[in-house]
């Protein structure tokens, strides 16, 4: 199998460049394996991250044959042709399949990925029901990994979005029965969910099935409530 990878080496390419590599076509083997075959026993200057190979961490996140993918989880056998591997679209390029993350990192951290209260600390512990604890289940399961943010056209052409990942993550907390935060003008703005298309492409590429797309219209309807109804309670 022929994997034509992306590769930008600062100080040697002025623009990146693909270069093709020969790998054993295993039927076991993910595109991070090949990956890990050229760096060990082809070309040790190849560049790219990866951490646990478990579909967890979120690190091994790129683009294959255009489309972001967990390299973990995306096998040879998936393709029959030449496979394109290059770095998430939407983030500057480090080196070679290595993003800088710096920028996505900065708009989960806009949005007080905490939970927020209000008054002293209590002696005991927030318990919560089975029901309260599922009205924010599927948004906690976000692994960071960026795909939704290389998938998504908005993000791709204004890194002033804020982006699916953290929109959902704060609907994480705006769900929590637990949180007491406002995130209202972060999120109602035209860099937070007004500036969202719903075109649904984060939805499609997130690994771990959060749903971001809906995370965002719900609160669209949350912060069109709040606009006509000022004295609404913040919780969606």
């Amino acid at each position: 199998m022929i994997l034509r990878v992306n590769r930008y080496r600062p100080g040697v390419d002025d623009a990146p460049v693909f270069q093709d590599y020969e790998v054993p076509d295993r039927e076991d083997w993910a595109i991070l394996d090949a990956l890990t075959h050229i760096k060990d026993t082809v070309d040790g200057t190849l560049s790219f991250r990866w951490s646990c190979r478990m579909g967890i961490c979120g690190s091994c996140g790129m683009n294959v044959n255009g489309e972001p993918k967990l390299t973990c989880g995306t096998f040879l056998t998936d393709y029959s042709g030449p496979v394109t591997v290059e770095p998430l679209r939407g983030f500057p390029v480090i080196r070679d399949l290595v993003v800088d993350i710096d920028p996505f990192l900065a708009n989960l951290s806009k949005v007080s990925p905490w939970l927020v209260r209000e008054g002293e600390e209590p002696e005991t512990e927030f318990a919560q029901t089975p029901e309260q604890l599922e009205a924010y289940k599927q948004y906690s399961m976000c692994i960071n990994c960026m795909l939704c943010y290389s998938a998504c056209p908005v993000y791709v052409l204004d890194p002033d979005f804020l982006g699916p990942a953290a929109i959902a993550l704060a609907q994480r907390y705006n769900l929590d029965s637990r949180d007491m935060g406002d995130r209202f003008d972060v999120l109602s703005t035209e860099e937070g969910v007004w500036g969202c298309t719903f075109v649904g492409e984060c939805t499609s590429a997130c690994p771990k099935h959060v749903d971001p797309a809906e995370a965002i219209q719900r609160y669209k309807l949350t912060a069109a409530m709040r606009s006509v109804l000022p004295f609404t309670r913040r919780r969606p």
